[in-house]
């Protein structure tokens, strides 16, 4: 297990701190919750802010109930505003006095009264910068991180981690309630939300950071006057919020483990030099030899111990002028392979065409309940390998298995295997579908390794479904659905209630399509005449990434008879 900071560790054991949920938010507020549960609404940009616009200072003081005239907020305009709640992504949900029209503002906390200018109008809801914090959230705290300010990796370090998980939890419970249209007036409706599981771990908990290399080094506006052109100008890090052509130098970061950050020390130490002949690329000439830094942590099986690939990116194969980099790398004696991806297109991905060992192996292991995977550069594993153990055990006791061999799991979205293959053991037989090959193979390598031979993987795009699908293997007893944000499509959604298994266990990392998809199963959708069959028996949070906005799901749904 990686070191972690004295700041960064707390052990939550009791959950007396999670108080009641508080009611429901006023109508207004609600229905602006569910129209920005979507993913596409709240895409952060910075493009339109404005720097030079003469403004007027308005106060909405939501406790006022003087009757005033309808407001709508102006371009440009200064506003002291307090934030109500959390929406999707982490921005703060504020209301105007009188109308509840909704602003959204990055980086403020419930309970926080700023000054905000609004930097553009969107249809239902508005958009603040927060200038100033008048009132601080009463559970603000002081950012460990320096970047913390700039970065838009972990947006909710200065608040309590116990504030974070409450909040978080009170979002699921809210857009359960909006979006996937279920009453919070049910008496069952307390027993099916089960309160959050908080992350032991706050600190050092992924294994997996991928650093971009870029000419345009990003500098907050209040250390304008300190950036100086030419190499210093470089940049290793990570994209400034709103921008794909910037990049702030990070020189640590405390979500990865400390062997990563003594390699990115190492890196940032050396690669600037002009001797060695490293250039940036630039995604608009597109010229420049290294793209991104990708850093792995797993685990030696027989030690224990941290192992670490590094993973350089870039436009063409050209080893001799990695060799200065490498050399630094192989100091460290955590890093036991370095690979070179090499990525030719204009593109921004960090999946090369090509792919060369530089030293060592080609890929690092991790153990996960009990099985060993091998982690490839470009692998698809859980990013927090400390608790998906934790999710992992709760599928498993979703599952509700019988353990007598005779079940049929169908694993959808199966990426690497992972949860299909720590169930194997237990059941018939596992089919896992994947729209990745690589993801695929590296699956059946993962079977074969941990001598599983119960388990099938098929490559297939499940968002391009057709009445073939399914033919290949009996009926499922469980399936199990892991989609990437977007969630499922209708066609597969049609495919289950169709289908009839027993139970779903579905697995989301976005709370908004969640909550619409298991209200199709559970509600069917009417206008396009599907008649749900599933209830829904439990919902678990799961804060995979503390200081993020992001929480895993896992929903138990039952056949209904």
């Amino acid at each position: 297990m990686a070191t972690v900071p004295a700041f960064g560790l707390r052990r939550l054991n009791s959950r007396q701190w999670l108080h009641t949920f508080r009611p429901p938010p006023s109508p207004s507020l609600s229905h602006s919750l569910s129209c920005l549960a979507s993913p596409s609404s709240l895409e952060e940009s910075e493009e339109d802010t404005l720097s030079n616009t003469t403004t007027t200072t308005v106060t909405t003081n939501p406790n006022s109930h003087n009757k005033t005239k309808s407001f709508f907020p102006k371009r440009g305009q200064t506003l002291e505003l307090v934030c109500e709640t959390l929406a999707f992504k982490g921005k703060g949900v504020c209301k105007a006095a009188d109308s509840g029209f909704v602003l959204m503002c990055d980086r403020a906390l419930p309970g926080e009264r700023f000054l905000g200018r609004v930097t553009r109008k969107k249809g239902s809801y508005a958009e603040v910068t927060k200038l100033k914090t008048i009132t601080p959230h009463r559970d603000a705290v002081e950012a460990p991180c320096e970047y913390a300010p700039h970065c838009g990796g972990c947006k909710a370090q200065n608040l309590l981690y116990e504030a974070q998980i409450r909040l978080k939890e009170q979002q699921v419970h809210e857009l359960v309630v909006h979006v996937g249209k279920f009453s919070s007036k049910d008496p069952e409706f307390i027993s099916i939300m089960k309160p959050i599981v908080p992350c032991d771990i706050q600190f050092n908990y992924r294994n997996k950071m991928e650093f971009s290399f870029g000419d345009k080094k990003w500098v907050p506006k209040e250390l304008l006057q300190e950036q100086r052109e030419g190499a210093d100008d470089y940049a290793l890090g990570l994209h400034a919020p709103g921008f794909f052509d910037r990049v702030l130098n990070v020189d640590k970061c405390l979500l990865q483990s400390e062997p990563a950050n003594r390699v990115l020390a190492a890196i940032q130490d050396c690669w600037r030099d002009p001797q060695f002949g490293l250039s940036p690329y630039n995604c608009h000439s597109h010229l420049g030899f290294l793209k991104h830094l990708m850093l792995r942590t797993g685990r030696d099986v027989r030690t224990g111990l941290p192992e670490l690939m590094v993973n350089f990116v870039t436009s063409s194969y050209k080893p001799e002028l990695l060799k200065p980099l490498v050399e630094k790398c192989v100091a460290i004696p955590e890093v036991v392979s370095i690979m070179n991806n090499v990525n030719t297109s204009v593109g921004n991905t960090s999946v090369g065409e090509e792919e060369y060992t530089l030293y060592g192996k080609s890929a690092i292991t991790e153990i996960l309940r009990g099985l060993t995977f091998q982690i490839s550069a470009n692998s698809f594993f859980q990013t927090n390998t400390h608790q998906a153990e934790v999710l992992y055990k709760i599928i498993e006791e979703c599952a509700c298995l019988k353990g007598d061999d005779s079940e049929i799991v169908l694993d959808l979205f199966c990426g690497t295997g992972t949860i299909g293959l720590t169930l194997a053991k237990r059941v018939r037989h596992v089919y896992g579908y994947e729209v990745v090959p690589q993801a695929i193979s590296d699956a059946r390598r993962n079977a074969k390794l941990n001598g599983i031979c119960n388990a099938s993987f098929v490559q297939g795009d499940l968002n391009k479904i057709d009445d073939n699908f399914g033919k290949g293997f009996p009926k499922p007893d469980i399936v199990i659905s892991d989609p990437n944000r977007p969630g499922m499509h209708i066609k597969l959604i049609k495919y289950l209630l169709k289908l009839k298994a027993a139970r779903i266990i579905y697995v989301s990392c976005n709370p908004a399509t969640c909550a619409r998809d298991i209200d199709y199963i559970c509600h069917g959708v009417s206008e396009k005449n599907i008649e749900g069959c599933y209830r829904l028996r439990s919902l678990q949070p799961v804060d995979m990434f503390p200081h993020t906005p992001h929480t895993e799901c896992v929903c138990l749904l039952e056949l209904v008879d």
